[in-house]
């Protein structure tokens, strides 16, 4: 039987899922291929036993660590995670270099414990990352920090965007290095074109998609930058 959007594919070529980790509920995204089951979680910052139990919970083999920007509740924990799992970490751009050579002494600031650490490879606009069978593009995204990467993947019309975009909010751009025009830039240049239909998990709260947003979202939406 053929499917239609009314009669989805039973078994889609990804799945994901959600769990909040951190004092700072930081929304880790743990995604996989369904026809491998071969894995990775997005921005682990912390809680692993929380991480763990997923994976298990799942039967999903973890293969890599992404990590879409460098502050404390995306990837804290991930060096330390990958170490642990012997696998590579791909992610961030090399902008956020800064952040993660800071993560020992922002976890004592906010009380979350983070271990610099080198990605296995820096990432830039236009690359593409496997999971399992999946390609995922890789969209460079400034302004909440210098170095934020977001991954899409196009057949499942998915994106985790960390903290650039947020269901009615934008990410915030007063930290150092932040820049609030170049943050508006990227995502009406980078994640608009990807189009309405995709949803996209940010990096706290709940999901939302790039039309809601569009029509509803005070800092981005059409209505709004047209008067700016």
């Amino acid at each position: 039987m053929s499917s239609s959007p009314q009669n989805p594919p039973a078994n889609p070529p990804m799945r994901a899922a959600v769990v909040p980790v951190t004092p700072l509920q930081q929304n880790c995204t743990l995604l996989w291929c369904t026809e491998t089951k071969k894995g990775a979680f997005v921005d682990p910052g912390g809680d692993l036993e929380k991480l763990r139990a997923a994976a298990k919970h799942h039967d999903v083999t973890i293969e890599k660590i992404l990590v879409t920007h460098g502050h404390i509740d995306h990837c804290g924990a991930a060096g330390e995670f990958a170490k642990e799992l012997g696998v590579p970490i791909e992610g961030p751009h090399e902008g956020d270099r800064f952040w993660i050579a800071r993560l020992e002494d922002d976890g004592r600031k906010y009380g979350v414990r983070g271990t610099p650490f080198e990605p296995d490879r820096w990432l830039v606009n236009g690359d593409r990352v496997t999971v399992g069978n999946l390609v995922l593009d890789v969209y460079h995204c400034p302004g909440h920090t210098p170095g934020h990467v977001v991954f899409h993947h196009a057949p499942s019309k998915f994106a985790t965007v960390g903290d650039v975009l947020f269901q009615g909010s934008i990410g915030r751009t007063d930290f150092p290095m932040g820049n609030h025009q170049d943050l508006l830039d990227a995502i009406v240049t980078r994640l608009w074109p990807l189009g309405g239909e995709t949803v996209f998990v940010p990096g706290h709260g709940p999901l939302s998609n790039f039309a809601h947003e569009r029509r509803t979202n005070p800092y981005v939406a059409d209505s709004v930058l047209a008067q700016a």
